[in-house]
């Protein structure tokens, strides 16, 4: 076990010297990885908060119950004690009072309610579900339709697919981009641990003369590609972090009109350099095994 750590660490050690020793391609790679991991994250968290301003700014996954005109008392009271069993802190209660003082706080329809010889509009429920998908709003919409005393239940529903439907398209679109530079991430890692193969050909020939395995050779190379990916994730986040920093104003803005707005979340930190370090590997992977081959 110790000669196997013994191992891994001189090869870690051999990987960092090669990185430092030519900085400037290093930073280069680093900084061509780091922007190419950048954008698809910065897609991600666009996307994130657009859904959560499409929900808060519209309202459009809410449900509203209109209940029947001169509703019993007791009807209402089972209404609410399913509404609480079924969607517990999803819903909130207008009385058709609360609902006329709305209206005739309304610059244009104070004058219209004000000759209004009774209160016309209804008692309703409006509910904010937590599962925000089409299907499961139509769904659900049907289902408090039949509950006792609701005259209708209005969803609009067209919207909701509208919208749903572009976020889907804009995940599609960043998970491509996502795919495209994933692999050019790993075509810059296989060109890199390629050059350093054939840089170091007499040095490995040498080797395997004195008896070293392929595993021997190889592991400096995979240490390489792995650490060039990992750093270049670290250069994404930190990328990526600057860039909300910078637009902290105007997303501070947006949140006090129209809700919370969500960054990097704390566990999403070291997501960006694990998924380097893994591409990273596999560019040095395919790169080592095809350079050795063909030196062989």
């Amino acid at each position: 076990m110790k000669t196997w750590l013994r191992q891994h660490l001189t090869a870690l050690r051999r990987a960092l010297r090669r990185l430092w020793r030519s900085p400037l391609n290093t930073f280069l790679s680093l900084l061509v990885i780091g922007i190419a991991m950048t954008l698809p994250a910065a897609g991600y968290v666009f996307l994130d908060n657009l859904k959560t301003l499409g929900h808060n700014a519209t309202g459009a996954q809410q449900i509203s119950l209109f209940m029947q005109p001169d509703l019993e008392r007791a009807t209402l009271q089972e209404t609410i004690r399913q509404l609480e069993a079924r969607l517990p802190d999803q819903w909130r209660f207008v009385p058709r009072e609360e609902a006329l003082e709305r209206l005739k706080a309304s610059e244009d329809m104070a004058e219209i309610v004000a000759s209004l010889p009774q209160n016309p509009l209804p008692d309703a429920f409006i509910i904010e579900p937590l599962d925000a998908r089409p299907e499961a709003l139509e769904t659900l919409r049907e289902t408090l339709a039949t509950l006792p005393g609701v005259s209708h239940a209005q969803l609009d529903s067209a919207w909701v697919k509208r919208f749903d439907a572009f976020l889907q398209l804009g995940r599609l679109a960043v998970n491509l981009l996502a795919a495209v530079f994933a692999v050019g991430l790993i075509a810059v890692t296989f060109n890199t641990i390629r050059l350093q193969v054939l840089a170091q050909a007499d040095e490995i020939e040498v080797a395997r003369l004195i008896g070293a395995t392929d595993a021997f050779i190889r592991r400096p190379f995979y240490y390489s590609g792995l650490l060039q990916g990992a750093l270049g994730g670290v250069v994404a986040t930190l990328l990526l972090f600057s860039g909300l920093t910078v637009l902290k104003t105007p997303v501070a803005q947006l949140a006090a009109l129209y809700g919370s707005l969500s960054g990097l979340a704390p566990w999403s930190l070291p997501l960006l350099p694990l998924i380097g370090a893994i591409l990273g590997w596999l560019g040095a992977q395919l790169s080592v095994s095809l350079a050795l081959r063909q030196g062989e």
